[in-house]
């Protein structure tokens, strides 16, 4: 039952007052561009699709117009909205803020210039509505991509004017609130690597031993895809693979238990061969993959240290690693590399405690980032769709406002 208000449209359920439009209706699509007879010392600020990320500009070229590929076609004004056509499914649109009339957009995006309020047209390609609509116009395409004809036909629901702008306030507040967290992860992340730099870098009275001197190295076990498991069962163990440690939110597996001298704990070390060599895992329990390697300490240590020492030396890693079809860690190349560490137990604790707490702090912001993201994206399902009103409508009093 549609509720009080409301009414149905091919869209989905909006308010009565709003209509659905299609693109071309409020807005122009590649109504600006260059052409052959612009003069070949015009100067541009080129942005091609790999300088946009998901409502982020990274960067553009400084060109004339002779040097330009032949994609530099879409001027751009103030205001514009740059929709990837190319690649509609990595949302790489942008919102144009800058006055500077120089700048030109690759022909891999359409350009939108509308006289409803730009933010709140922006915000819906992000937005189920229009990437519902994208994605029935490239299923079975081998080459996921729309064009400018298409980009007119998209249908949104449109408020009247107060509406939209309150609707882009208030996601613009949270866009900001977001990147104040990615702002601040980021300098965090630059204070921890400056802290490895000073805890890390060898001290005079430092022990130096050979790798091959302070660990005994233990290639893990193989189990072919189709023995493992997405459930856990009796006498199964986690199976620890590659992907575990680079990519989040990886669905577990479980393989039949190769016996104990297999098994690895959340203190011990272990590290990537191949695929990715050089990435250090610890905190697991469970058994590794072939592809990953234990390090086994032939004295005391403290293993967290040690964690970080190999994240510090992840880049001289990955440059000793072979150079074959997959680059690899040679065991005879590892065991020979130079590793310096204090002696004393107790200042292997206490630089790996500093580094940790750092580590946690940031996991800490990671995770508030992820939940802002995540409200975010609740409000523009809320928002975009008028479920939620931040406007009184028409012939109601304010108070019927949803707050």
């Amino acid at each position: 039952m549609i509720k009080q208000g409301y009414k149905q449209t091919e869209i989905g359920v909006i308010p009565e007052e709003w209509e659905v439009v299609k693109i071309e209706e409020v807005c122009e699509v590649d109504s600006d561009n260059l052409t052959s007879a612009t003069d070949s010392n015009y100067e541009m600020k080129y942005i091609s699709l790999e300088y946009v990320d998901k409502g982020r500009l990274l960067g553009f070229n400084e060109l004339k117009f002779r040097d330009a590929p032949s994609r530099a076609r879409r001027k751009l004004n103030c205001g514009d909205i740059l929709v990837s056509t190319v690649r509609p499914n990595l949302k790489s649109h942008y919102l144009f803020k800058n006055k500077d009339n120089n700048f030109v957009a690759s022909t891999g995006f359409a350009v939108i210039r509308t006289n409803q309020h730009s933010g709140y047209i922006y915000n819906h390609f992000f937005a189920d509505t229009i990437n519902r609509q994208i994605e029935n116009l490239i299923v079975g395409s081998n080459y996921p991509a729309i064009n400018s004809t298409d980009v007119k036909s998209l249908q949104i629901p449109l408020p009247p004017l107060p509406e939209q702008e309150a609707i882009a306030e208030a996601l613009s507040d949270a866009d900001a609130w977001i990147e104040s967290l990615e702002q601040l992860i980021a300098k965090k992340r630059l204070i921890k690597q400056g802290a490895m730099q000073e805890l890390l870098t060898p001290k005079e009275d430092w022990e130096v031993k050979k790798l091959g001197e302070v660990f005994k190295l233990k290639q893990g076990v193989q189990c072919a895809i189709e023995n493992q498991l997405l459930t856990p069962r009796d006498g199964y163990i986690r199976f620890i693979r590659i992907v575990d440690l680079t990519q989040n939110n990886i669905e577990a597996r479980y393989i039949k238990d190769p016996g104990f001298e297999h098994h690895i704990f959340d203190k011990d070390l272990f590290m990537v061969r191949y695929g990715a060599p050089g990435v250090v895992g610890f905190g697991h329990n469970g058994v590794i993959a072939n592809n990953l390697f234990r390090l086994i300490p032939k004295f005391e240590i403290i293993a967290l240290f040690f964690k970080y020492v190999f994240d510090y030396l992840k880049s001289y890693l990955e440059e000793i690693s072979s150079s074959s079809t997959m680059a690899a860690l040679n065991f005879t190349t590892l065991n020979n590399i130079d590793l310096h560490y204090p002696k004393s137990l107790s200042d292997q604790e206490r630089i790996a405690t500093i580094l940790s707490d750092m580590d946690a702090e940031l996991e800490a912001l990671e995770q508030k980032l992820s939940k802002a993201r995540q409200i975010k994206q609740g409000m523009m399902q809320e928002l975009l769709t008028g479920r939620v009103r931040l406007c009184a409508p028409m012939n109601k009093q304010p108070q019927d406002v949803v707050p």
